[in-house]
Parts: structure tokens; sequence; C-alpha cells
């Protein structure tokens, strides 16, 4: 194939906004995962400090997950994590937040009753559609970006960076995710398909999760308690939430059975998002 004439946007300038950012609760913050991250049950970078409460830390510009949240719990009845505290120190982003009561969905999936399963996925249906009507930021109605309007953070996407855009539009984002590639006769058939599917219309980009596994819905009984790691969440194409949970890591591989029964089905948009994995880089 012809080299690919690269496109790669400028990380945009737009900041999320700390929480509650005084002196002394970041120094209560700060002595508390460095005195207890050794001691503590932890989960990955996610430190429980008690029943109803956790850090999350990491060496990541994050921020904007905390403003999800915040977001998502003023304006949807969608179950998050409260925000108490979020701010950012040498690099590293550290957001305090409620530790929601519930275990992974995955956990026990296979030993739920079919009405057990279909009362929870219709719950997580009906989240779904809350999250669709979400408006985008003022002047970001067609563009690809976080809930502040900033660059979408993924360390799926290809490249070095784990920061991308924002995009001004769908086809910009589709443009960058080929890598430049324009349509070109001496492409591999596939790659020209590719084109041909990322170019056509599209409607508005719609809020999506990012990463709807079993891994980060939480549930008791037969009742979703919450939703949680919002740090790849943010307006994207309307397919985005369909191929991103349909590309399950092996401990979920179950969950693709499933994704069918709460997101519309979106199978040309799967195997579009498969060719550009083929030959752009993995998701």
């Amino acid at each position: 194939m012809p080299g690919a004439m690269k496109t790669v946007p400028t990380e945009t300038s737009t900041e999320s906004p700390s929480v509650n950012n005084t002196r002394l609760r970041r120094f209560l913050v700060l002595a508390a995962v460095k005195l207890l991250k050794r001691i503590l049950p932890s989960h990955g970078a996610v430190l429980f400090i008690a029943d109803k409460l956790c850090i999350k830390f990491g060496p990541l510009r994050n921020l904007p997950e905390a403003s999800t949240m915040r977001f998502i719990h003023q304006h949807t009845s969608i179950p998050v994590p409260k925000v108490y505290c979020a701010f950012e120190r040498k690099g590293w982003t550290y957001i305090v937040m409620e530790r929601i009561d519930g275990e992974m969905l995955g956990s026990h999936w296979g030993e739920r009753s079919d009405d057990s399963k279909t009362k929870i996925l219709q719950q997580l249906k009906n989240m779904i559609a809350e999250m669709r009507n979400i408006p985008p930021p003022r002047g970001q109605t067609q563009g690809i970006c976080n809930i502040d309007g900033g660059s979408i953070w993924d360390s799926r996407l290809p490249g070095t960076s784990m920061y991308h855009g924002p995009f001004g539009s769908v086809h910009d984002f589709h443009k960058y995710l080929r890598g430049g590639f324009d349509a070109d006769p001496n492409h591999y058939d596939e790659v020209s398909r590719l084109i041909a599917l990322q170019d056509k219309a599209w409607p508005p980009p719609v809020f999506t999760h990012g990463d709807l596994s079993s891994l980060n819905i939480l549930v008791r009984g037969d009742r979703i308690t919450g939703i949680v790691d919002w740090e790849t969440a943010g307006w994207y194409p309307s397919y985005w939430e369909y191929t991103t949970a349909s590309q399950v890591s092996p401990m979920n591989y179950f969950w693709r059975e499933e994704i069918d029964k709460f997101l519309d089905p979106m199978h040309e948009e799967l195997e579009m998002e498969t060719i550009r994995q083929k030959y752009f880089g993995d998701v």
C-alpha cells in the first residue's frame, strides 16, 4: 500500500477541572495513598479506604473521568460513584470517590437464571438510552471529544499517545484511525472497503462509556448498583459502544453473547472495526 499521510490533531488545551481541590484535601489524600496502599485491599490502581470510600490514582491525566462521573450523577439516574475530590499532582491523577456496594456482573453470570439475566440486561439497556440523550458540549455537536470538549483517552487506540483529538467530525476521527489513508485503487480490497464504510454519512456522535464489559458493571442481586471506569467515556460514533463492547478480553469472553440484548446490533460496523484493527492497530 502507498505510504499514509499522517493526520494527528493537536491535543486540545481544554482542561477538565479539579474537584474540591484544597491544600488540606490534597495533603490527606496523598498521605493516605502513601501510608495505606501497601496494607489495604486494592484493585489495580484503586485503593479501598473504607466500606464507602476509595481512591483511584495513577500516572495519567485523567480528570475527565471525574468530570464524567459528576455529570452522569447530576443529569441521569445511572448509578455511578460520587466524586468527593479530584486533582492532579506531578503528572498523577487522584480521584476520591464513593465505593459502590456490589460485585462485578461477570463474577457469577453463568449461575444466574434467565429471568435474572433479562432483568439486568433491561436495566442496562435503559441506562444506555439515558446516555444517548445527553447533549454534547457547546460547539462540539458533530465532534469526537470527552465530557469537557477535550481529548479522548484510550490506551487501545493506535499511536504512541493515549490521548487523541478532539476531532471536529466522525470523518476526521475515522481518517485518524486509519493513519490518514484516502481512497486509492492500489489499496488492498479490505482497506478499500474499510474506507468506503468509514466515509459514508454518519449520524451525530453519541455519549458513550467506551468500555462496557461485565467487569465494569456492579450488581447486588438482580439490580445494577453501579457503572464504573469512565476514563474512556465521551462523544463517539454511534457504533462505538457496540464495537468496543464486542472486543472482549479472555476474562470476559462470555459477554459477547449478551451484547446484542442491550445494544442495537451493528454487525457491518463491527466488520469495519475488525478490518481497521487488522491493518491499522488493535482496539
